[in-house]
């Protein structure tokens, strides 16, 4: 029988164990892991959440490990670490920790915050000659230091104090001391006082030196990205020969296939769309082959727009919701060298593209579900309730819709099926990562075992993984972990931003949600800033009162014609939502349309067909505006790596700045003057 050791050892440096082989061969090298952070006394962990390979060959399933000792600095795993499954944290709110690994492959440590109030303070004032200086916007009291590259801990006796109240970190003495630089790797600093813990900072490194130029990073620089969403069906036909509909008198031509496809993204990529624009990173919506009939209803009892002969319409699955098959490409989207020559082309223009996966249910008419009946929840609820859109009461077992059969993926055959499936798309074509559909409905073990799969399939590559969950933070935030999801949409910010601008809310509770998302993912993470989506009205008709502020806005888009309304307010509503979305911490998303003030209420009426042309002067000068906010923000370091300092906060304005290397970029805007400044200067 194999024989495991657990050591616990009190460590205030790791440098000792940072040299020869344990610098660059640790499973945990290639990104730096995600920190815990404690948010109570007593937490439980799972460690293949922040470090999905450490058990991927073993057979050991579960195992605890109590830490009571204090104070505890670190843990020595000796031998073989997979023993341990899963780690309770007691008594861990005094100070940073670290847990730290050792095996024969090398060393790495996971970072462990404390339990205290979070300030933004820290920031960093310059580098020069290998040496990083690093200050506090505010009076600090004895604080205390942690630094990583990537996952190994620095030793403190590279930190100098110096006079004027700052700290210098000798970055220039770690190739003397051993470490490897090769590459991007990514300095973080964690600080700390009696009272609070601060926001870390985060430094892209090229073989060693801290990245001062943006033009030094690229598509793979997950900070750096800009997102777009593209709905296919309604973007642009770039090949007719696939064009296809229903053609139904039970489905109304606006929820009826409208010829856009893959071959269409294509072309405005090779026409230089997205470059002038300046997004660097294509959502695409699901392609997987969807049913060729007409599934659900929609009833008008008081008519509608289109068509005043129809009382009732059905849809297609234009979308690519519903699948039928979750490895077949939609004959109607295009073929596999159609799919790979977008893939080809958008990599060429430095462009990264993530396919939307449906992994929660599948059409009711699956060859999968017609061969596994027993492999989707049930639809009766034990008091006799049909179990259908019931988003919270039933979020793992609910079905959205009679035809779309929630899969009951916490059966491991099942799991084993759709993690395997959505593994497909990575291993036949040179994807850059998934938006997942859907992410609360799915049990974790889900995207464990997902995580799990992709780090060990290809530990190497990069893939960046954004989910769709709406929620509390701490719901949001429980999935967001490196083996696990790297970001989710930060949709409560989104939704306090709309009220705020609209003047529902203050100003203030922008800033008061946007500090809740830094304490809650991280005070560098790459959460989704969004301007709307496919299930959202579409806010240039919000801002400009065509539909009301809290209106559901499916019927409305139905029955009413949902313009611009006051065409100031809209427009310049709309574009401080983008200056947001573009100075904030996170990725930028933008849905096709919302970049020139596309109207509409909510699905379908949000679904019209993209336009390239034919925009009137308002719509111009928003696109332009907004292109303008975006290559502003890919040219700085503040907006994309710099710490955020909250400045002013009142229910009319708000002002911050980010900070990077001693550069700043302020930012303030004023909901009720409907004006923004971005200024840059260096401290």
């Amino acid at each position: 029988m194999k024989k495991y050791f657990i050591l616990f050892a009190f460590c205030l440096s790791l440098a000792g164990c940072q040299r020869g082989g344990f610098i660059a061969s640790s499973i945990a090298s290639s990104n730096p892991i995600m920190p815990i952070r404690m948010a109570s006394d007593t937490q439980h962990v799972v460690l293949t959440d922040y470090v999905p390979l450490l058990f991927a060959d073993t057979s050991v399933w579960y195992k605890q490990l109590w830490i009571s000792a204090e104070p505890l600095e670190c843990i020595n795993l000796v031998g073989t670490p997979n023993v341990v499954r899963e780690l309770d944290l007691i008594n861990h709110d005094r100070s940073i920790h670290a847990l730290r690994f050792i095996d024969h492959k090398g060393s790495f440590a996971i970072p462990v915050l404390p339990n205290k109030p979070v300030r933004q303070a820290l920031v960093s004032l310059g580098y020069k000659n290998g040496l990083l200086r690093v200050g506090f916007t505010q009076e600090v009291s004895n604080p205390s230091f942690e630094a990583y590259i990537q996952n190994y801990l620095i030793d403190h006796s590279l930190w100098n104090a110096n006079d004027d109240g700052t700290w210098t970190l000798d970055i220039a003495s770690l190739a003397v001391s051993g470490f490897e630089f090769s590459g991007r790797s990514f300095l973080r600093i964690f600080a700390e006082d009696e009272t609070y813990l601060y926001n870390d900072l985060l430094l892209p490194l090229q073989d060693g030196r801290i990245i001062t130029n943006p033009s030094q990073l690229n598509r793979h620089d997950q900070q750096a990205q800009v997102l777009y969403s593209v709905l296919i069906d309604r973007f642009f036909d770039g090949n007719t020969a696939n064009d296809w509909k229903l053609n139904s008198p039970e489905v109304l031509d606006i929820v009826d296939y409208q010829g856009g496809d893959l071959a269409g993204i294509t072309k405005k990529i090779s026409e230089g769309y997205f470059d002038s624009l300046g997004v660097n990173t294509l959502w695409i919506s699901p392609i997987t082959q969807n049913p060729w009939d007409a599934w659900g209803l929609y009833p008008f009892p008081n008519g509608n727009k289109y068509d005043s002969t129809k009382t009732y319409t059905k849809f297609s699955g234009y979308h690519g919701y519903w699948p039928i098959f979750a490895t077949k490409l939609d004959d109607r989207f295009g073929t596999p060298a159609e799919l790979r020559s977008l893939l080809d082309s958008a990599h060429a223009h430095e462009m990264n593209v993530v396919l939307d996966y449906v992994a929660n249910h599948m059409h009711i008419n699956s060859p999968t579900l017609q061969e596994h009946p027993d492999w989707h929840t049930d639809s009766l609820l034990p008091d006799g309730r049909r179990n259908f859109e019931l988003w919270d009461e039933a979020r793992l077992t609910t079905w959205f819709d009679k035809h779309i059969p929630t899969l009951d993926l916490e059966r491991e055959e099942v799991c084993e099926a759709m993690t395997d499936s959505a593994l497909y798309w990575l291993e036949n074509y040179e994807l850059d990562g998934y938006r997942h559909d859907a992410c609360k409905h799915i049990p974790e073990g889900y995207w464990r075992m997902l995580g799990q799969k992709i780090a060990k399939r290809w530990p190497g590559r990069p893939i960046w993984m954004i989910g769709e969950t709406y929620g509390s933070p701490e719901l949001i935030g429980s999935y967001v972990k490196p083996g696990m999801l790297n970001a989710q949409f930060d949709f409560n910010v989104y939704f306090t931003t709309r009220e705020a601008i609209c003047g529902a809310k203050g100003m203030d509770e922008v800033m008061n949600n946007e500090l809740t998302s830094l304490r809650t993912y991280g005070a560098h993470h790459t959460m989704g800033n969004i301007s709307g989506n496919h299930d959202q009205i579409r806010f240039a008709s919000i801002a400009g009162g065509a539909i009301d502020l809290y209106a559901y806005g499916k019927e409305e888009g139905w029955t009413q014609e949902i313009g611009i309304g006051d065409a100031e307010k809209a427009y310049k509503r709309a574009l401080l939502l983008e200056v947001l979305n573009m100075t904030l911490p996170g990725v930028p998303c933008i849905y096709q349309g919302d970049e020139y003030g596309e109207v509409g209420g909510n699905d379908p009426d949000n679904r019209h067909m993209m336009r390239f042309d034919n925009l009137n002067e308002n719509e111009q000068q928003m696109r332009q505006t907004v292109a303008e906010l975006i290559h502003l923000r890919r040219h700085s370091m503040p907006l994309l790596y710099g710490d955020f300092i909250p400045l002013e906060s009142t229910p009319d304005e708000i002002s911050f700045e980010r900070v990077y290397l001693g550069e700043k970029v302020r930012v303030t805007i004023n909901r009720k003057k409907l004006t923004y400044e971005i200024n840059n200067f260096k401290i």
